[in-house]
């Protein structure tokens, strides 16, 4: 509940005002209507109109005064509210105008920062790739108020409505009173018809609510008039309660003990409450003083009966417009709603790693729409979300389905030294070998790549001077993997003049490639390729065994199946060339004493740079 003052322009709007500093924005409407229409119209009536309706959700009747009150210089808060307005309908180039004026206006202010920096944020927002699957849910809804659904760890999900109170209705909106209310989450996904839980009902507002993973635990926000938490106004006639955050413990199927928590008071809203999976913290949503705007995001740690200081979750999640409906899920994946973010327009929800420092994000479509999107639920056991918009028409409750997408981190390092590799080429191939993405690791050897949790991958790492590595992508549930791709220093050295392998063998008595030889020749091929004006001339020897002319014709043949296979593996042939020199140049001038050793050194191919 937000409290927003008034200043009465003259006696004419004093009823009308009072109406509206009481939050009968109903009546209120009816009263400015009436003066819109006489001779006291002016900006002051066009703008309470505006603020009406806006506060009612109405923004085709917000968008149309708001015109009429900007139509003269107006305060900075009016051309935002217009702008918000705007964007609901979808009209994204003039909200861009009335949000340029505004920035002018408060330029220090973080919603006029951001929109200078993204003024027109609103195509890669769109294209922004989709994490959940949303389906309307099977509970029907004839026009009333659906929202606040939260899936217990029993599949029982709770929600708020006022689908079945026609005793009373709210002087703000003229709608009835909030109730809670419960169905069952079958196996197929299907809800059962919703039952009203009595026991925490009152004749006003009653939820939304939380509840302990150990489901004896529920915190829920209830109407300040059921327990005498309210404000009389003399003017309006009318008690101004707040919404105040309670607790109650689960007793033989029932829920019963019901205590105010001791931060309610008369003047200011606590609603909302989210709990921690860990049961030691409550965040909610407050207009109380120390926040950044309308609404701010709490937090308070909680000790059994005893609750500490509530804090602010600061500006990284708060704005100076309004931040609501925080749901904190049980990663510490912070889940709110917002209207003074960068969105689609009216409520947009966005999400917040409290795990680490990154900024909060925009969930995107299909959860966010030109519409209000808002609270926001993920149950991590079922692996499914809820929330609510008014999408088509009025607020109901929509099913999230996440699209599993985990983030795989690579970090590429020497298996010798453990050090890690910058610059190395990284490439994710899919199940049938291709070749995804490639990047470039980082100074910290590091890539990341998402993937899909329910299938295979595999990378192949390069980097200059170490053997290509092969590596394998676990399937992961959901989240982030990570994989060790450490490689093997490559034994090849280039120097000035030649390309350094090691010995490249042969069977005895044959010319044709081993798998051994081959694995040397594929690092030379890795050097020309890395190098592509290097040209190579092949010198293969034998050692002094056997006759020169066989040595010779042999060395030969040895050394023309090594350009053969050279040239195989898509190296030109004007860049490979070779010649057998029998055992006429020994690397060891043993004659006819060498030892075996010495015979094995002068058994050799070498491989000069000639380019």
């Amino acid at each position: 509940m937000i409290i927003v003052t008034s200043i009465a322009q003259n006696k004419n709007t004093e009823k009308a005002d009072n109406y509206f500093d009481t939050y009968q924005y109903v009546n209120a409407i009816e009263e400015y209507l009436k003066l819109a229409d006489s001779k006291n119209a002016n900006q002051y009536v066009f703008k309470q109109l505006a603020n009406s309706y806006f506060n009612v959700f109405n923004p085709t009747e917000a968008a149309k005064w708001y015109e009429k009150a900007v139509a003269t210089k107006a305060d900075a808060e009016t051309y935002y509210k217009y702008a918000q307005t705007l964007k609901s309908l979808g009209k994204y180039q003039e909200a861009n105008k009335q949000m340029d004026t505004f920035s002018s206006l408060l330029p220090n202010d973080s919603r006029a920062k951001e929109h200078k920096e993204n003024p027109n944020y609103i195509p890669s927002l769109a294209n922004k790739s989709k994490l959940f699957d949303v389906v309307q849910t099977s509970i029907k809804n004839n026009g009333q108020s659906d929202f606040g659904a939260f899936l217990s760890n029993e599949n029982i999900l709770y929600f708020t409505s006022n689908r079945n109170n026609a005793t009373k209705t709210d002087k703000w909106t003229n709608q009835p009173y909030l109730d809670i209310f419960k169905s069952v989450r079958n196996s197929d996904g299907t809800l059962s018809e919703p039952t009203s839980v009595n026991e925490l009902n009152t004749p006003f507002h009653d939820g939304p609510i939380t509840i302990s993973s150990d489901g004896n635990t529920m915190f829920f926000a209830r109407d300040g008039h059921s327990e005498g938490q309210y404000e009389k106004s003399k003017k309006a006639n009318i008690k101004v309660g707040q919404q105040g955050l309670y607790k109650a413990s689960r007793v033989n199927g029932k829920w019963t003990n019901v205590e105010a928590l001791p931060m309610n008071n008369k003047t200011h809203s606590f609603s909302n409450p989210s709990l921690s999976k860990d049961g030691k913290t409550l965040y909610f949503a407050s207009n109380m003083p120390g926040g950044f705007g309308e609404s701010d995001i709490w937090k308070v740690s909680v000790n059994q009966n005893s609750y500490g200081t509530p804090e602010n979750l600061g500006s990284k999640i708060n704005t100076e417009g309004k931040e609501n409906f925080p749901f904190i899920s049980d990663d510490n994946i912070l889940y709110f709603s917002s209207t003074s973010r960068q969105g689609f327009g009216g409520l947009d929800v966005f999400k917040a790693d409290l795990n680490t420092s990154s900024e909060p994000q925009n969930v995107g479509k299909p959860v966010n729409t030109e519409q209000d999107d808002f609270s926001f639920s993920f149950n991590s056991k079922e692996n499914v979300g809820y929330f609510s918009s008014n999408r088509n028409g009025s607020d109901a409750i929509f099913q999230a389905s996440p699209i599993c997408v985990a983030e795989t981190l690579v970090v590429v390092s020497d298996k010798k030294s453990q050090k890690v590799l910058s610059n190395a080429e990284v490439s994710i191939l899919d199940s049938k070998g291709n070749v995804i993405a490639k990047k470039l690791s980082n100074n910290n050897g590091e890539v990341s790549f998402d993937v899909d949790c329910n299938s295979s991958y595999s990378l192949y790492v390069k980097a200059t001077n170490f053997e290509d590595g092969n590596f394998t992508i676990e399937k992961v549930k959901s989240g982030k993997s990570k994989v060790e791709a450490m490689l093997n220093p490559s034994e090849v050295i280039i120097t000035d003049k030649e390309v350094i392998l090691k010995n490249v063998y042969f069977d005895f008595d044959k010319s044709n490639i081993t798998a051994q030889g081959a694995n040397e020749l594929d690092k030379l091929v890795k050097v020309m390729n890395e190098n592509p004006s290097m040209k190579i001339y092949v010198k293969s020897h034998t050692d002094s065994k056997g006759n020169s002319n066989y040595n010779l014709k042999l060395s030969e043949q040895r050394a023309q199946s090594t350009v053969q296979y050279i040239i195989s593996k898509g190296i030109s042939k004007d860049r490979i060339s070779g010649k057998g020199f029998g055992s006429s140049e020994p690397k060891i001038d043993c004659k006819n004493n060498c030892s075996e050793t010495e015979h094995a050194e002068n058994r050799r191919s070498e491989f000069l740079i000639q380019k």
